[in-house]
C-alpha cells in the first residue's frame, strides 16, 4: 500500500474515478437489494448512483485533458487510510438503517479524500474540479434528504418500517423463540426426573447438559434443513439454524447451571427460580413480537411448562 501524500496529481485522479465508479456500483447494488421489499427507498438510491455516475464523468472529461486516455487501475485499497467498506452482497437481507449509515459513511470519506487531493494540488483546473466534487459530496446529504422526502413520505416510511420489522421477526425472532422454548421447556423432565430419582445435584447437571446440548444440536439441523428460505423469505438457512440451535441450548443450560449447587435442596429450588423466569421471558418475547396477548401468553406458556415438569416429577418419584 502506499500513502496518498506520495500519489501525483495523475494517480489521485485515477483514483477518484476508481472511487467514483465503485461508490456508484454499491447504490447500484444496495437499490437492487431493496427493490422487493422498500422500492421507494431503492429508487433513492438508484438516483444516488446516477449522481456518482455525473461525478465520474466530470472526472474523466478531466484526466483525458490533462493526461490522455489511460487510466491506472489505483483502488482504495491500494492507498493508506480508506476504510475497508465489507461488499453489499454480505450485508443480506439488506436493513434500511444499515444501508443509510453506510452510505453517510461513505460520502464522508469521500468529501475528506476531495479536500485532502484539492489541498496538494498544484494545478488551478484540478483543484477547482476536486473543491467542487466536496461540496458535491456535502451537498449529498441534503440531496439525500430530500429524494427521501420525495420518494419515501411519512407512510411510505411507516410501512417499510413495518415490512423490516416483520423481517426481523421472521427471520431472527421466531427461530429463536422457536429454540428458547424448546431448550426452557423440554429439557424440564429429564432435568428434574434425574434430580428427583436420584437425589445428587451432580446428576441432574449432567443430564441437563447432554439433554441441552443435543437439544441444541438436533434443534439446529432441522430448522436449517426445514426450508432455504427462497420461497417463505425467512432468510438465510445456516444462520437460523444456528440462532435456534443456540437459543436451545441457552434454554435448557439455564435451568441446569443451579445444579452445580453441591445442597440439593437449595440446587433445587434455584433451578425452579430459573425455570419461572424462562418462562416469564418466553412470555414476554411472544407478547411483545409475536402479538399475544400477555395474559394469553402468559397461561399458555406457564401450562406447558407445568405440564412438563410435573412430568419430571413423576417420571423421577416413582
Amino acid at each position: 500500500m502506499r500513502d496518498f501524500s506520495d500519489l501525483t496529481e495523475r494517480e489521485v485522479l485515477a483514483l477518484a474515478i476508481a472511487n467514483e465508479e465503485e461508490d456508484a456500483r454499491i447504490y447500484a447494488d444496495i437499490a437492487d437489494g431493496l427493490r422487493e421489499a422498500y422500492p421507494a427507498t431503492a429508487n433513492v438510491f438508484s438516483q444516488m448512483m446516477n449522481e456518482e455516475g455525473e461525478h465520474r464523468r466530470r472526472l474523466l472529461d478531466l484526466y483525458r485533458e490533462k493526461f490522455g486516455e489511460h487510466i491506472p487501475l489505483i483502488r482504495r485499497q491500494d492507498v493508506r487510510g480508506f476504510i475497508h467498506h465489507k461488499p453489499v452482497w454480505q450485508y443480506r437481507p439488506l436493513r434500511i438503517d444499515a444501508v443509510r449509515q453506510l452510505a453517510e459513511a461513505m460520502e464522508l470519506e469521500t468529501q475528506r479524500f476531495y479536500r485532502r487531493a484539492a489541498a496538494r494540488s498544484t494545478d488551478a483546473s484540478i483543484r477547482k474540479l476536486l473543491g467542487d466534487l466536496a461540496e458535491a459530496e456535502v451537498a449529498h446529504e441534503k440531496t439525500a434528504e430530500r429524494l427521501v422526502e420525495e420518494n419515501v413520505p411519512e407512510k411510505v416510511r411507516q410501512e417499510e418500517a413495518g415490512a423490516e420489522r416483520r423481517q426481523f421477526v421472521l427471520r431472527v425472532v421466531q427461530p429463536g423463540l422457536v429454540g428458547l422454548m424448546d431448550g426452557s421447556v423440554s429439557t424440564l423432565a429429564p432435568v428434574f426426573a434425574s434430580a428427583f430419582a436420584t437425589g445428587r445435584p451432580w446428576d441432574a447437571f449432567l443430564v441437563g447438559m447432554a439433554a441441552s446440548v443435543g437439544a441444541g444440536i438436533s434443534m439446529g439441523f432441522a430448522e436449517a434443513l426445514s426450508d432455504n428460505g427462497s420461497l417463505t423469505g425467512r432468510g438465510q438457512p445456516i444462520i437460523r439454524g444456528l440462532i435456534t440451535g443456540l437459543m436451545t441450548t441457552i434454554g435448557g443450560i439455564g435451568h441446569t447451571i443451579p445444579f452445580l449447587i453441591p445442597d440439593f435442596q437449595i440446587a433445587l429450588a434455584v433451578a425452579i427460580a430459573v425455570v419461572v423466569v424462562e418462562l416469564g421471558v418466553i412470555s414476554w418475547i411472544r407478547w411483545r413480537y409475536m402479538d399475544t396477548p400477555p395474559i394469553s401468553a402468559t397461561i399458555q406458556v406457564a401450562f406447558g411448562g407445568a405440564l412438563v415438569f410435573a412430568c419430571g416429577v413423576l417420571i423421577g418419584s416413582g
